[in-house]
Parts: C-alpha cells; sequence; structure tokens
C-alpha cells in the first residue's frame, strides 16, 4: 500500500516538474523586450502618421502655389 502512495506521489512530483515554466510570471528581461517591441511599433506608427500628414501638406502647398501662378497670369492678361 505503502508502495503504491509513494509511486502515486512520485509520478505527480515528476509531472509537476515536467510542466512549462511559462505558468509563472514573466521576468523582468521579457518584459522589457516587449515594451522595447512595443515602444518600436508605437514610434514606427507615428512616423508613419507623420509622413503621411507631410506629405498631404506638401501636395496643398504645391496646389496653391499653382493656384497663385494662374490667378498671376490671369490678371497679367487683363492689363
Amino acid at each position: 500500500m505503502k508502495r503504491i502512495v509513494l509511486l502515486t506521489l512520485l509520478a505527480v512530483v515528476n509531472l509537476a516538474w515536467c510542466l512549462p515554466s511559462s505558468a509563472q510570471s514573466p521576468g523582468v528581461a521579457e518584459w522589457a523586450r516587449n515594451s522595447r517591441e512595443n515602444s518600436k511599433k508605437s514610434a514606427k506608427q507615428t512616423n508613419k502618421a507623420l509622413k503621411k500628414a507631410s506629405k498631404k501638406q506638401r501636395k496643398a502647398m504645391k496646389k496653391y502655389a499653382k493656384a497663385q501662378r494662374k490667378a498671376a497670369r490671369k490678371a497679367e492678361r487683363g492689363r
């Protein structure tokens, strides 16, 4: 009887030892790595948004300059 209890206890301990340690809380290094990755992703998204806004502004400035040139030509013809 004692042998069965001992073998069962040994099997339970062995099974617990083989379980992955991912159930534990992540370490500081892993947390820092995830934080860095998220920071990098956030910076990339911000850069992309700024680039898009800059392109839109350049396009608007170009359109405005073209309208100014056209208005100047039109005014020159009217004289």
